[in-house]
């Protein structure tokens, strides 16, 4: 599913990422941890595109995504790859419904269809009574969730997380760490989080660590 060889990457005169080799098969859930500056968040970046490595080659389902033009990566990014950030990154002028929409509508789905799919994923995460609703009248697990929802309305095969936690409390957390588990199981998705939740950490398949940009062990 995800395959990345020898991953490089510095800015400026800092290497961050030093030749990291990982493998991800479909459906798995993997979890990376380290410390701060470890080089955690830039892999995943780089694992979803959003940013470009210095060297080596990522490869997911089949994809080299390191060898698409810009044009081509957007599309590939917005279709095979959802997001999920710390912060939510959700729009405060528009409800949660929209919210989970805009990757559809950046896809150019019906917009009918779009709306049904993005209603169905809010139901399935417990917001059904939260879609008129703006990220400003919703607590920070139902951000998240808004969020999970949004990062499934293409059906890509892989959620990538970034620190999805780290701005919840201890029962949302918990909440959140089993529907990333529920994504897996009833969706089939792979999922790829980036954590310094030990809890979070230690319910997934495996746990990748990294120690000054590189996988350690």
């Amino acid at each position: 599913m995800i395959k990345a060889v020898q991953i490089k990457k510095s800015f400026g005169n800092l290497q961050v990422l030093k030749g990291i080799d990982i493998e991800i098969d479909a459906g798995e859930v993997v979890s990376i941890v380290g410390a701060s500056g470890a080089g955690k968040t830039t892999l995943l970046q780089i694992l979803g595109t959003l940013s470009k490595q210095d060297q080596g080659s990522v490869t997911i389902n089949g994809i080299r995504t390191d060898q698409l033009v810009k044009n081509q990566l957007a599309r590939f990014r917005n279709q095979h790859i959802g997001f999920v950030f710390q912060f939510h990154q959700l729009l405060p002028e528009f409800n949660a419904l929209e919210n989970v929409c805009i990757p559809g509508f950046i896809a150019n789905r019906p917009r009918k269809e779009t709306e049904n799919r993005a209603k169905e994923l809010l139901d399935f995460l417990g917001l059904s009574g939260r879609l008129d609703h703006k990220p400003a009248e919703l607590s920070g697990g139902e951000q998240q969730r808004v969020a999970v929802a949004r990062s499934l309305i293409n059906d890509p095969e892989v959620i990538l997380a970034d620190e999805p936690s780290g701005n919840l409390d201890t029962e949302n957390k918990q909440e959140l760490h089993k529907l990333f588990i529920t994504l897996r199981d009833q969706l089939q998705k792979t999922l790829v989080i980036v954590t310094h939740d030990l809890n979070l950490a230690g319910m997934a398949d495996r746990i990748i660590t990294m120690k000054d940009g590189l996988v350690d062990g």
